[in-house]
């Protein structure tokens, strides 16, 4: 699964100020990040603010990334909850057709056991061909899957190719690489880590940042991947504050912010999100102006 090895950026949904869905600056991002060096696309993940776009426009925007795409990167789907048969119905009626792989949250509130997860995602990989990304984030989703869990559906399930493994944990992120299976990928979900994850064995990142500074980012993940860990840790150090800065108070505001500052996007979120604050915006700005 060569196509998911790199930087992936979790695409945020911009929104203009009356909260519809911007898709002209949507265009915007996906080319700049084609055009600079990003690996593969993801729709409708966390940064998306998928829990508030409805049925109708996340077709809408699917429809845009696939168009403006145009076939040049690998595009990723964030089909994911907690209710498994609603998401094996979306799997199985949804036109995946230009769809290069699915990413998959686990499934939140409800608070499974890990056996629980293991029957929600193995109903997942038998619903569909395509190639699966399970997504740990238990910081969202208030429950942790193992290592032994996610190592488990990685040996049962041939189209199960890859974790985003966002728990923030170092010891969890060795302990997938320690005994993974030798094709299956370890993706970082935490952009603080991912080149820590890069050095150790992992396979890149899915990240946030990314898709702000798409041509250092990458490069770093890269460097990291060919173990080149003083210059890769050059470029970690000059994005190290505004990573900090992203997720200070709520993502996808910090991340909205660094765009509009670039002038690709507004940095309107839909609530229960609020924008950035004043504090948090101005601290952005100087960021994005000195870099």
């Amino acid at each position: 699964m060569q196509k998911f090895v790199g930087m992936g950026v979790a695409l945020v949904t911009p929104f203009n100020n009356d909260s519809s869905v911007d898709f002209e600056a949507l265009k915007k991002l996906v080319t700049y990040n084609i055009d600079n060096g990003t690996d593969y696309l993801v729709i409708n993940g966390t940064t998306g603010e998928s829990a508030t776009i409805t049925k109708e426009e996340k077709q809408q925007i699917i429809d845009t990334i696939v168009a403006t795409n145009n076939n040049r990167l690998p595009l990723v789907l964030g089909i994911g909850g907690n209710n498994t048969l609603e998401v094996v119905k979306e799997l199985q009626t949804r036109d995946l057709s230009k769809i290069d792989g699915i990413l998959s949250v686990a499934p939140y509130y409800s608070k499974p056991t890990q056996e629980g997860f293991y029957q929600h995602y193995k109903a997942i990989a038998e619903a569909t061909e395509k190639p699966i990304i399970l997504y740990n984030v238990p910081g969202r989703t208030a429950k942790n899957m193992e290592p032994a869990t996610t190592l488990r559906l990685a040996k049962d399930f041939n189209n199960i190719v890859a974790v985003k493994e966002a728990g923030n944990n170092q010891q969890q992120y060795n302990s997938l690489l320690k005994d993974k299976p030798a094709d299956f990928l370890v993706i970082s979900g935490d952009d603080d880590l991912a080149l820590g994850v890069a050095l150790a064995g992992g396979s890149g990142v899915i990240s946030v940042i990314g898709q702000a500074f798409p041509v250092e980012f990458s490069k770093m993940i890269q460097l990291g991947l060919e173990g080149k860990n003083k210059e890769a840790y050059a470029i970690h150090f000059k994005l190290m504050d505004v990573i900090d800065y992203i997720f200070e108070e709520n993502n996808p505001a910090g991340i909205k912010t660094v765009l509009q500052e670039l002038g690709i996007c507004a940095n309107n979120v839909r609530l229960p999100l609020v924008k950035a604050s004043e504090g948090l915006h101005s601290k952005i700005a100087d960021f994005v102006k000195n870099f």
